[in-house]
């Protein structure tokens, strides 16, 4: 058995990279670690932390092929992200014309969440812990 000592990061494509890098810094609050323009490959990649930990390499290719379906689709169903009140969460996204859908209650835990998405569809999800 592997020795994993946790996640490293988790890797996203955009279709409009600056659209998607205002949208996870701005809007998700996401830190800016480092950003490279990788001319050979007419590419971006951006190194964002959250909370001192780094999180998540966004991308930019030209062209990237679209994601076939959502959410259950093959691959990486979503990102979840833990929020102390989603209700608070859900307000400051809607001021940002970000709109997840109504709030669920998890059967097993109780708990509340709710999906939204990010430029690309890419379905995420808030938490309540």
């Amino acid at each position: 058995m592997l020795s994993l000592k946790g996640i490293h990061h988790i890797a996203i494509i955009a279709s409009d990279y600056e659209k998607s890098k205002r949208f996870y810094t701005e809007i998700l609050g996401f830190k800016i670690d480092r950003e490279v323009n990788r001319e050979e490959r007419k590419s971006f990649k951006l190194d964002l932390s959250l909370n001192g930990e780094y999180c998540i390499e966004l991308f930019s290719f030209p062209e990237p092929p679209k994601r076939p379906s959502r959410p259950e689709a093959t691959g990486l169903r979503h990102l979840a992200f833990k929020v102390v009140n989603v209700e608070e969460a859900i307000e400051q996204l809607v001021k940002n014309d970000v709109h997840p859908e109504p709030i669920r209650i998890d059967h097993l835990t109780g708990k509340k969440f709710t999906f939204f998405s990010d430029p690309d569809d890419l379905p995420i999800e808030l938490y309540e812990i």
